[in-house]
């Protein structure tokens, strides 16, 4: 196995093994057996001592999380110039004339140069002014495609591109504290983030770094600059993507990154062609601004005019109600396009737009709609359209901040606000909660959005809104049908999953059985004490003030009762507490062969009395492993314990 299959497969092996542990740890839930854990550690430790790479975030070093006062500044040791740029094809084809170039992605975010010295990551350090950079060691830690250790020990130079790509950009946008102004796109939140004085931060965001050239490499001789990034792919660096063209295939190769870009997750600017053979670029020498080794294509942007018809307000989980421009569709870069983000009020009022001027409209990065200019003049400012009076989702007070560079946003100062839960509607559909199926976030979004949800009864009622429904981007008569076909399949249901999809803090699934067992009326739930639930076996004060801080709420006793006009609830299948195994803590790991899977075996339990704990304690009664004599972490424990490990047909016996 080469490099290049190693580095793939520790890619691979930290990937499944970062997902079992996840699951293990984050959700409780166990996705794969501790044995089959500890053989693909082992494989990726024995491939880490076997190639010298060790890969950023490997599973098996845990760096850890630095927090600095500042980042200290850092000169270069040679000027790092910006390339020229051009967005004629021709002019490029005639830059390249008849050598072999490298064309790739020219990502939007910050450059980074990195030096590693006997094998080790030793410095990296920003662009910063060309000159002076900033130092980002701590930071570069926890940026993947960054290796901490490679087999090259000799001292070597790179430089790359770190950014954060439009799904983690969209997640951080979504999980910001109430009253937060959005980040606007992904290179002002890579560039917030890369300087931050914690590096926890970087984790969390999932920066990605792309080496795109190798600067310096002590005793490394290859002349073929696609080669030598192959070359840092082969020591663990992630690389940019490119491809060898000549002068008859430039514009072809353009056309291919052009239909690629809708599929690429990560925000490129435009393309950078620089010539294969190393030696000739460095010989063509550099001028006061930029080398000539190199040149960079920026994207013509397609724009279309278009009728302005509405302006749209976007509440959002942040509690920021964004303008949204509607107007006639038009044909971008291969799609329609009917909406484009204002982001605030400053730019609404700075495009003077009123209702049916002419806009012009592009895509910046040939992905991101956005209205350009306003074709049509006015005499003087205009106030229009009216900024809302009230929050399109909760019909609640709106008011106008400010920022200290004076941006205008509107808020809706609601707490309570839905828009500002939907995590909340989110797990009401949930499968273990009221199971309502086929309904993704994104239409839990929307809905709410457009004031269709404000509250959980809401669902219900959707119906409705069939007309304005039908008529949304992306939905039809057919989706709604099968919207409205699986709300109205969980109307009938029990109690304990309507208690669970209230979304009560601590009130987890085994903890609402446990509830709805000792009190199986609706009328009696939101009237139970603190002293009535901790007398319920598993139910601790924490959980019982969290039940019961919930139920004191006007607004949310008006919800459970809302909710509950809409139900028909039906009586619980009976919990057999004379059963072998009532009262009975057990733990599961490792595959099934008897039940279905761990949840069919899980539910066996729980319909008998017993419990199901996610780790092995001095309170668990049986550890349920077909492989007793494993050496899993689980059997382990278990043993120290005095836990008794038991097969599925024990556990038959058992019953």
């Amino acid at each position: 196995m080469d490099n290049k299959d190693v580095v793939l497969r520790m890619k691979e092996l930290n990937e499944q093994l970062s997902k079992a542990s996840d699951a293990y740890y984050n959700t409780s839930k166990t996705i794969m057996s501790d044995a089959e854990y500890d053989r693909l550690y082992n494989e990726l430790e024995s491939l880490e001592k076997e190639s010298g790479i060790i890969l950023n975030g490997s599973m098996t070093q845990r760096v850890g999380f630095e927090v600095t006062s500042y980042l200290p500044k850092v000169e270069h040791p040679r000027r790092m110039l910006s390339l020229d740029k051009t967005k004629d094809r021709e002019q490029l084809k005639s830059w390249l004339g008849d050598k072999t170039g490298f064309l790739s992605w020219k990502l939007d975010g910050l450059t980074i140069c990195l030096y590693y010295e006997e094998g080790s990551l030793v410095q990296a350090v920003s662009r910063g002014n060309g000159e002076v950079g900033e130092d980002m060691t701590a930071n570069a830690k926890h940026i993947k495609g960054i290796p901490l250790r490679i087999p090259f020990k000799g001292k070597l130079a790179l430089r790359g591109e770190a950014l954060i790509g439009y799904t983690d950009f969209e997640r951080v946008n979504d999980n910001l504290p109430e009253g937060a102004e959005p980040y606007k796109n992904p290179r002002n939140l890579a560039s917030g983030t890369l300087r931050s004085l914690d590096s926890r931060i970087v984790a969390e965001r999932s920066v990605n770094f792309f080496a795109f050239t190798l600067t310096d490499a002590d005793g490394y001789e290859n002349n073929s600059f696609a080669e030598r990034l192959e070359w840092l792919g082969s020591l663990g660096f992630q690389t940019v993507f490119g491809k060898l063209v000549d002068k008859d295939s430039l514009i072809p190769g353009i056309e291919w990154f052009e239909k690629e870009i809708v599929n690429n997750d990560f925000p490129s600017d435009g393309l950078v062609l620089t010539y294969d053979d190393v030696e000739y670029g460095r010989s063509l020498g550099e001028t006061v601004h930029h080398p000539r080794n190199g040149m960079a294509f920026k994207w013509a942007d397609e724009t279309a005019d278009t009728t302005l018809r509405e302006i749209i307000w976007s509440p959002s989980r942040t509690g920021l109600i964004n303008p949204i421009a509607s107007f006639d569709t038009v044909e971008l870069e291969g799609t329609s396009v009917s909406r484009a983000s204002l982001h605030n009020i400053s730019i609404m009022k700075k495009l003077n737009l009123t209702m049916g001027d002419t806009v012009s409209v592009y895509k910046a990065n040939m992905i991101i709609p956005v209205i350009g200019e306003n074709k049509t003049p006015h005499d003087e400012d205009v106030v229009t359209p009216a900024l809302i009076k009230t929050c399109p989702a909760c019909g609640g007070e709106v008011k106008v901040q400010v920022s200290d560079e004076g941006v205008e946003t509107l808020f809706c100062v609601n707490s309570f606000c839905s828009a500002k839960h939907l995590g909340k509607f989110e797990h009401f559909v949930q499968r273990d909660a009221m199971n309502i199926e086929g309904i993704a976030a994104s239409t839990i979004s929307t809905f709410v959005e457009h004031g269709f949800l404000r509250e959980l009864s809401d669902f219900y009622r959707l119906k409705d809104h069939r007309d304005e429904i039908v008529s949304l981007e992306g939905f039809g008569e057919r989706s709604f049908t099968q919207i409205v076909e699986a709300v109205e399949a969980s109307r009938s249901t029990e109690l304990s999953r309507v208690l669970l999809s209230l979304g009560i803090p601590n009130i987890g699934r085994a903890a609402s059985r446990l509830i709805c067992a000792k009190y199986p009326s609706a009328e009696q739930l939101e009237k139970l004490t603190s002293d009535e639930l901790t007398e319920i076996d598993g139910i601790g004060e924490v959980l019982a003030n969290d039940y019961t801080e919930y139920f004191s709420r006007e607004e949310n006793l008006k919800e459970y009762h809302d909710l509950l006009a809409e139900l028909s609830i039906k009586e619980a299948p009976q919990v057999a507490e004379s059963s072998g195994i009532s009262g009975k803590t057990f733990v599961i790991t490792g595959a099934v062969h008897i039940y279905k899977n761990r949840n069919e075996l899980k539910e066996k339990i729980e319909s008998l009395g017993g419990k199901v704990a996610s780790a092995v304690s001095n309170k668990t009664d049986y550890l349920i492993n077909n492989d007793i004599e494993s050496g899993s972490g689980k059997n382990k424990k278990a043993k120290e314990l005095g836990v008794k490990i038991i097969t599925e047909e024990d556990f038959e016996a058992l019953i």
